[in-house]
């Protein structure tokens, strides 16, 4: 299936449903192959490929298929130009919620996410 790239809020949506559905492939879709995670675990930076990431996704079971809530929604959206979006949303795999601070960009084949980075609360 190909993801619906053709605004920025089309993008955001693709990934909200691949993350709650532990779909790799629709992920992947809405992410630009370059593209990386970056967050900080015990004061460090840590970074990981997309590639990595969705080789992680597809080990994990769903939260979809695990019966977890879904919560996800977009904060703000920023656009510098016509070309280029930041985009702060809030989403969970519980017990994880995620604030995620994504950049976004239109390129010849529609939008696609070129960085996300990320904090977590843990929560019971």
């Amino acid at each position: 299936m190909s993801a619906d790239r053709s605004t920025v809020e089309s993008v955001v949506q693709g990934y909200f449903d691949a993350l709650y559905e532990g779909d790799a492939d629709k992920l992947g879709a809405v992410f630009h192959p370059s593209a990386d995670l970056r967050w900080v675990e015990n004061g460090e930076l840590k970074v990981l490929t997309v590639p990595d990431w969705l080789a992680w996704v597809r080990k994990r079971p769903s939260a979809k298929g695990e019966g977890k809530p879904r919560e996800d929604f977009i904060v703000t959206i920023d656009r510098s130009d016509d070309k280029t979006a930041f985009i702060k949303v809030r989403c969970q795999l519980p017990p994880r919620y995620f604030t995620d601070y994504l950049v976004a960009m239109k390129l010849k084949d529609g939008w696609q996410i070129v960085s996300k980075s990320y904090r977590y609360d843990l929560r019971d």
